[in-house]
């Protein structure tokens, strides 16, 4: 898969940008501010219908204006295909496939895949559960893009039941609700436990790619116990689980069961990864779950867009260089990065200079 041309109008810093990308690696070198990152942030917002950096649609509209658009052309299999996405303030986004209308901006999901790694994915380490889950279901939908049903579905079944909680309705009116929260709650939880089962192989060899001496380990961590990769003995145990803590989920007027209070677990050995890494430590943890996450697509024939958002200036030079293999085994990588110097000196990338917003020169080297 890969991005030919990208198209950007009132989104970011940029009234309107036009931009043609080639084979291999394409490097954007600018300040800070300098809007290089809105670049990379375009084809990930296409690619999972949300930020990187930010959780509402405001931010992304030129101040002034009340929409932006984003447009793209993928070619995957030698097959192009043309994505529009308009992104609005008051209502809800829009989207076009080959210039033709969709009834959700869902239905574009899985037209351009990415994998991408920034300087927040320090959280994926050492942040809260939600940087993990996030992680979780970014992949999730990118291997099976029908599955952001399944998560929009959950979240708002959580909403309308927080509500409900809150103001004391009646049973008679919870048990629907209590019926969509189990089959929805089951099929996320094995969904992302099946993933974890699959995705730890290649987290554990890409960090021990990087000479680091422990074991990396991740698994699946639910507050509900007992669950395993089986979707009806996954349904039991919430039911029962729920049959629990109803009283106290009345109590305090809060969904206390599901997917949403649960955690990706990482270890490096016997000690948990969070609170016990060095700096270096948690950065290779990182790298490992963003090129687990890349070889895994791979190996299941995929090929992602690779993303490298402003992460170097953050590594050392080792961790670098294994950021850079990685690149050769992407069909096309997309880098943003302050200065040139942060770039190792025999990478062969398309390089491309921004200035307050524009894009002033390229070179290859």
């Amino acid at each position: 898969m890969r991005i030919n041309q990208l198209s950007l109008t009132n989104f970011r810093s940029y009234p309107q940008l036009d931009l043609t990308f080639s084979d291999g690696i394409t490097t954007f070198i600018g300040d800070n501010g300098s809007g290089k990152t809105n670049i990379a942030e375009a084809i990930i917002y296409l690619s999972f219908l949300s930020s990187h950096r930010t959780s509402q649609n405001q931010p992304l509209v030129l101040l002034g204006n009340s929409q932006a658009i984003i447009r793209a052309e993928v070619e995957r299999d030698e097959r192009k295909l043309q994505i529009d996405l308009e992104i609005n303030i008051t209502k809800a986004n829009r989207a076009r496939l080959n210039q033709n209308p969709v009834r959700s901006q869902r239905e574009i999901l899985g037209a351009c895949q990415t994998i991408y790694f920034s300087p927040e994915d320090l959280d994926l380490v050492r942040g809260d559960p939600i940087a993990r889950r996030d992680f979780l279901d970014r992949l999730l939908i990118t291997r099976s893009p029908r599955l952001a049903g399944v998560i929009s579905d959950y979240e708002r079944v959580v909403k309308q039941r927080n509500v409900l909680l809150k103001t004391r309705a009646p049973q008679s009116t919870l048990n629907p609700w209590n019926e969509q929260l189990l089959n929805l709650a089951a099929n996320l939880t094995t969904q992302r436990i099946r993933l974890c089962e699959v995705l730890q192989p290649w987290v554990g060899e890409n960090y021990r790619n990087l000479n680091e001496n422990k074991m990396a380990t991740i698994a699946y961590k639910s507050s509900t116990l007992n669950l395993s990769n089986n979707l009806e003995a996954n349904q039991s145990a919430l039911q029962q689980k729920l049959d629990e803590v109803q009283y106290q989920e009345v109590e305090r007027g809060v969904t206390l069961i599901g997917p949403h209070r649960d955690d990706l677990d990482l270890h490096l050995g016997e000690f948990p990864a969070k609170g016990y890494t060095s700096h270096g430590e948690s950065w290779s943890f990182a790298i490992a779950l963003r090129l687990g996450a890349l070889n895994l697509l791979k190996s299941e024939g995929a090929e992602p867009i690779l993303i490298l958002d402003d992460v170097f200036a953050e590594l050392d030079t080792q961790r670098r260089e294994h950021l850079i293999l990685s690149t050769k085994s992407a069909e096309q990588t997309i880098i943003t990065a302050a200065v040139e110097s942060d770039l190792p000196s025999n990478l062969e990338t398309d390089r491309r200079y921004v200035q307050l917003g524009r894009i002033t020169s390229s070179r290859r080297g």
